[in-house]
């Protein structure tokens, strides 16, 4: 839950070589509004270089001048006759990560299924569904369009439910913590 006077800016991102989707909403005190959302296009003829560089510059960008205090991003899912798309798919997500951490916002990481289940009640919500409930949950006229735009505003709202699920406070600093070697059986600290 957010404490009295705080708000809560998330940006919730839609990864793609071609079109990235994002959207950032703020939490506070009255409820959540949307402060931005839109696409980050690149050009298809382009290098894999090139689309990755005019992506990572449009997200810093974006971080630079909404200032959000968490990004939240679709996990890395591929169906196992594509996995070329997997592949392609973590290049765009790498530069979204290292734009988060150079700016130094902590980055969150979400299952489609979990942020449809937030959102709908179910994992298998159909676009359609997605998106009245975007619009329900924002006070939106219409329904938010195209889809990568109602994909990251999901998962921007999905990361402001789970901080209410879970009753963090909202000026959290995350830093890594060292991994611990599991223990085997039959050795003790």
């Amino acid at each position: 839950m957010l404490q009295p006077n705080t708000t809560m800016r998330v940006l919730g991102i839609d990864p793609g070589l071609n079109t990235t989707g994002y959207g950032v909403v703020e939490r506070g005190e009255r409820g959540t509004r949307l402060i931005e959302a839109g696409v980050i296009r690149v050009r298809a003829k382009g290098g894999l270089a090139d689309r990755v560089a005019v992506i990572h510059a449009a997200l810093q960008e974006i971080l630079v001048g909404l200032t959000p205090k968490a990004l939240a991003l679709e996990e890395l899912y591929s169906h196992y006759d594509r996995p070329r798309t997997a592949i392609l798919m973590g290049h765009a997500r790498g530069v979204i990560c290292l734009a988060a951490a150079q700016c130094q916002v902590p980055v969150f990481h979400y299952a489609a299924t979990h942020v449809k289940k937030m959102l709908t009640g179910h994992g298998r919500a159909s676009k359609g569904q997605m998106q009245l409930s975007i619009q329900r949950e924002l006070s939106l006229p219409a329904i938010p369009e195209p889809a990568d735009v109602a994909d990251a505003l999901a998962l921007a709202l999905c990361h402001g439910f789970a901080l209410d699920r879970a009753n963090l406070p909202t000026n959290l600093h995350f830093a890594r913590r060292p991994t611990k070697k599991p223990l085997l059986p039959g050795n003790s600290p």
